[in-house]
């Protein structure tokens, strides 16, 4: 632990320097130039990036530490200037030294959506709420829409890395938060439940997806427009699959009858957009819960991951919401009465005991 945090010192120093050394080529004056920056932490997200703000005059920059061992920073500009060639607002990179894994980029604001989503959920403002996500409609039609070309190649969202997924849940969150030990039933149970969402998602159409196009990865911005971040995993994938994590959103929930009015309409939206052909509405939805499912196994996996490797607590908090989406989803389809049963016998009524069991023995280490 202690190498780590020398590791991280060492390298917000290197990241202060590098940011000092580009100032002028920022536009900054002589003065705001010799004067020492500061870095200011912003809060993280589930990766091994590292976030900084600085104020230079009346501009502000976002610095990224961004490991080269860990983080594919050339694709995530690649992908940054395909998605603002395509008009949508997300950070400007300004300035990039990849052999260290730093890069300066525009900043978006503070404020997330899932912010401004919970205050007007609190407030009861429906109508605002549903004017945010049509704002998230459009922009996602944006993405949904972008072509690859020589300068991009994103890879296919397939088999494998779908099975990889999944397999977290079955790793982290069985085996590590729940403590079980899956028998030969148990293995095959989940085997076969894994093959069916695989089948669905690969029968969707498939086009640019952002894989994390949810809440906290928008942001408000001043005229009410929506900026777009953490968009470098990006991948060729369903067409449900972005829109599931909108408006399934593992940090904020809605009423079922609202997310398939939401569903829906983003539906007929695509296909007016020439983004899917003509929609069966019911099989749209069917595509959508699979696909939802899918997106919450891994989800579920990846919070039981960050607690249990990583040692960040704050997601666990998350995992009983996400559960709930795949517990209601399971109860509406007879084919996956199994898992459903499954699920019900192996996984909710030890939940919540197990987790605080998890987290008071981690504490004790």
């Amino acid at each position: 632990m202690n190498s780590e945090k020398e590791l991280q010192k060492k390298r917000h120093a290197e990241l202060q320097a590098w940011f000092q050394g580009i100032l002028p080529t920022l536009g900054a004056s002589s003065q705001e130039s010799a004067a020492k920056v500061e870095l200011k932490h912003l809060s993280g997200d589930a990766s091994f990036r590292r976030y900084f703000i600085s104020h230079i005059g009346d501009y502000s920059y976002v610095l990224v530490d961004a490991p080269p061992e860990k983080e594919d920073n050339r694709t995530f500009v690649q992908i940054a200037e395909k998605l603002y060639s395509a008009g949508i607002h997300v950070p400007r990179v300004f300035s990039t030294n990849f052999a260290k894994g730093f890069m300066c980029l525009s900043f978006l604001g503070n404020t997330l959506l899932w912010d401004k989503l919970e205050a007007l959920k609190q407030e009861d403002k429906i109508a605002d709420v549903h004017r945010l996500y049509q704002e998230a409609f459009q922009i996602l039609l944006k993405i949904q829409s972008i072509n690859e070309g020589s300068d991009i190649l994103l890879p296919p969202f397939d088999s494998t890395t779908m099975l990889t997924e999944m397999e977290l849940f079955r790793e982290w969150m069985c085996d590590g938060i729940m403590d079980l030990t899956l028998t030969k039933e148990d293995n095959q149970i989940l085997d076969d439940f894994f093959e069916i969402l695989i089948e669905s998602a690969l029968t969707q159409t498939q086009v640019c997806t952002h894989r994390d196009y949810h809440s906290r990865n928008l942001m408000v911005q001043e005229d009410g427009s929506l900026g777009v971040l953490d968009f470098q995993d990006a991948v060729i994938g369903p067409v449900t699959y972005d829109l599931v994590s909108l408006i399934k959103d593992c940090y904020i929930i809605w009423p079922k009858s609202m997310i398939r009015e939401w569903a829906l309409e983003y539906a007929a939206l695509a296909q007016g957009a020439g983004i899917i052909e003509s929609v069966d509405k019911e099989q749209f939805i069917v595509s959508f819960d699979m696909m939802g499912l899918q997106r919450h196994l891994k989800a579920v996996g990846i919070f039981a991951r960050l607690y249990l490797r990583d040692g960040k607590p704050g997601y666990l908090v998350d995992i009983p919401r996400t559960l709930a989406y795949i517990k209601e989803v399971l109860g509406e389809y007879p084919e996956l009465e199994t898992v459903s049963k499954w699920f019900e016998k192996k996984i909710y009524p030890m939940l919540v005991t197990r987790l605080h069991a998890v987290v008071k023995g981690k504490e004790s280490l």
